[in-house]
């Protein structure tokens, strides 16, 4: 089994071919008997045996797999084709003025759908339990006939339909994977997702049981993955979530006779989390120092208190309109409960401090002003700092490229953050571009480097082979008619249901949560799954480098990885997930290895560069293209045969656990 422990892995070199040729076949296809080729480079993807093996001659391609591997949940070669013919600029012009996706609805779609299959559910309940009554009766002359009455068939179904709870976190996670597979504004959703592990909320608290309220707050980064940073951070204030997840929701003002004080929770990690850190900075993301040469905090507890006057006063704007039980208005002090948690907070006056306020480097608050008038003077403040270039960028590009960006490059991520060209500060898109472009990005020198790349999170690895490879399904409708029920003159009469899957991508994510212990919004804490400055003990700490996804990986989370992505390669499993439909005979939604059985069939060698492609992006190592032709020669020739999707699938089982599939480079 490989030992995943290096974070780096010395990188083949796309440098001496992006100029050449754009073949889409290729010398040799493995057929290499004969055949005596002499390279000008014996370094990289260059040597002969590469260029006789195929390797190398689809640099291009193998760039643009590894680029849309930084920018999206993951591509087929299909993708990878269409967006050459685009080029990365034009690609991503594409990807930002598509039509966005949002999560809340798909999450309510998911819910409907459930509940007709709860109401289904009911119903085949009812009509075999008034079987089961009639067959009694039937056989046992002291057994009356069922005789109930529509009224207690309608208790009955709202003490097991209409009584159903609401959606909670596990209905965010059908949506959130529906969404990140099946939606193509997928640049936006990559972003999305990095900035949910900035901007941290989690279900791991109790807006576990709230599924709306996660995903009216993660459509909040999806709608701002392109906007302004500062609209970003003035709206996840002013956010339910946020307020209950910070303890800033119903905040009060200080009343010391009562021994009230202002929470300061969401005054700390709105600076040291969301915006400008501990320490001051450079712009390359280097920490200033004294004239001691010690390093400078940005703020201290006297500041924490003076921002957390600031952010008193807030509450729910109204009631929740699903709740016809809360009767009353909305007020400071509304249970979270009972509130509309789709709706930003407002500012109730009387509750907030109205004194100055006296802020870090010698801002001034005047006395006397509306809340919401300090609030937005607050954000401004913190977003016109000059950590918030440097300080959002190194953490974006941590999770869009590499680990340990060079300050050269946080310094160009970081002026483009402080002016887009146009003079406009804090815009996303520009930001994101000029991560993707970037040199240390794209450049075939980074690749050489040693310290180059990161480790892939567990989620991304997932979904990244779950969008790679095809997948199917069909649009299925499964009547039930219960009127064929009756007995001794007893008629029940249901309604004739029609479930249709949608082709909906549902993963509780809790099994693999329980395995890798990460998922969107289910972090352990404000401080998301890993810090972005982790050292493990080895290699990477003793040269001072950072690896952030290490945190969370270990010899547990590594083997539950592992069981937890099986069921997608299992070699006699066919299906990507179970569907939810427990009385429908709904297929399971599927991969189809058609083509990959077929080129495997074709050429192995073939395969194997396909496979290189779009999992490796052209950076399959050696060692792992010879075990897996080993592998691939130890199977007889009736099993190649007969059982060749259960080999591919053998195949990429293990490449999904791979070094080389695992670290991005």
């Amino acid at each position: 089994m490989y030992k995943i422990y290096i974070l780096i892995f010395t990188a083949l070199s796309f440098c001496s071919l992006l100029a050449g040729q754009g073949y889409t076949d290729y010398l040799g296809a493995g057929h290499d008997s004969g055949i005596i080729v002499t390279s000008s480079s014996e370094d990289g993807r260059s040597r002969a045996d590469n260029t006789v093996n195929a390797r190398g001659m689809d640099a291009e391609q193998m760039e643009m797999a590894r680029f849309l591997s930084q920018a999206t949940f993951g591509s087929d070669i299909e993708e990878v084709e269409r967006a050459m013919s685009l080029g990365m600029e034009t690609w991503i012009d594409e990807q930002v003025f598509m039509p966005v996706n949002y999560i809340t609805p798909q999450m309510w779609e998911i819910w409907d759908d459930l509940e007709m299959q709860h109401q289904m559910s009911f119903d085949v309940w009812l009509a075999n339990y008034i079987n089961e009554l009639c067959y009694a009766a039937e056989q046992d002359p002291n057994v009356d006939p069922p005789n109930l009455s529509q009224e207690e068939v309608d208790q009955l179904r709202a003490y097991y339909v209409d009584d159903f709870y609401g959606p909670y976190a596990l209905h965010f996670n059908f949506a959130w994977t529906h969404n990140m597979i099946k939606s193509p504004d997928q640049l936006r959703q990559r972003v999305a997702y990095a900035l949910s592990q900035i901007l941290v909320i989690s279900g791991q608290s109790d807006l576990g049981e709230y599924a709306e309220t996660l995903t009216t707050y993660y459509d909040i980064l999806t709608h701002h993955a392109f906007g302004n940073f500062k609209d970003l951070l003035l709206e996840v204030t002013l956010n339910p979530a946020m307020g209950l997840y910070l303890s800033h929701l119903n905040n009060p003002k200080a009343i010391p006779s009562e021994n009230i004080h202002p929470d300061e929770n969401y005054a700390r990690e709105v600076m040291q989390l969301f915006s400008i850190g501990l320490y001051e900075l450079n712009i390359d993301g280097t920490r200033k120092k004294d004239i001691d040469g010690n390093d400078i905090p940005t703020y201290n507890n006297d500041d924490i208190k003076e921002m957390a006057k600031i952010f008193t006063g807030l509450a729910p704007g109204s009631a929740d309109p699903r709740m016809p039980h809360v009767t009353w208005d909305a007020h400071f002090g509304m249970s979270f409960y009972a509130a509309n948690k789709t709706e930003p907070l407002i500012m109730y006056e009387e509750w907030h401090d109205t004194g100055s306020k006296s802020l870090l480097n010698g801002l001034d608050i005047p006395a006397g002003q509306d809340g919401m008038t300090d609030i937005e003077m607050a954000i401004d403040f913190l977003f016109n700092h000059d950590n918030v270039g440097p300080f959002l960028s190194r953490q974006l590009i941590q999770r869009l490229i590499k680990s340990n960006p060079s300050p050269g490059y946080i310094a160009r991520v970081a002026t483009v953050f402080n002016n887009n060209g146009n003079g406009e500060r804090g815009d996303m898109e520009a930001v994101v571009r000029a991560i993707l472009l970037d040199p240390e990005a794209r450049s075939c020198e980074e690749l050489l480097r040693w310290d180059n790349g990161k480790l892939k999170e567990p989620v991304l690895r997932n979904y990244e082979f779950i969008r790679t490879v095809p997948k199917y399904g069909e649009r299925i409708s499964y009547d039930i008619d219960f009127n064929s029920y009756t007995c001794d003159g007893y008629d029940y009469t249901s309604d004739t249901f029609a479930l249709v899957t949608n082709l909906r991508y549902w993963d509780n994510g809790f099994n693999f949560f329980d395995g890798t212990r990460q998922f969107p919004l289910l972090s352990p804490s404000v401080f998301n799954f890993y810090p972005p400055d982790h050292q493990p003990v080895g290699e990477i700490g003793e040269n001072d480098l950072v690896a952030p996804e290490f945190k969370i990986h270990d010899s547990s989370t590594a083997i539950n990885y592992i069981n937890s992505v099986y069921i997608h390669t299992a070699p006699y499993y066919d299906f990507a997930w179970y569907n939810w439909y427990d009385y429908t005979e709904i297929e399971d939604i599927k991969f189809n290895f058609d083509d990959l059985t077929e080129l495997y069939q074709e050429d192995t060698e073939k395969f194997l560069h396909h496979i290189d492609i779009i999992f490796t992006k052209g950076q399959m190592s050696d060692g792992l293209r010879a075990n897996l032709r080993e592998m691939m020669d130890s199977f007889p020739e009736w099993y190649v045969e007969n059982e060749t999707e259960a080999l591919v699938k053998s195949v990429l089982y293990i490449l999904m656990w791979s070094p080389d599939y695992t670290i991005a480079k």
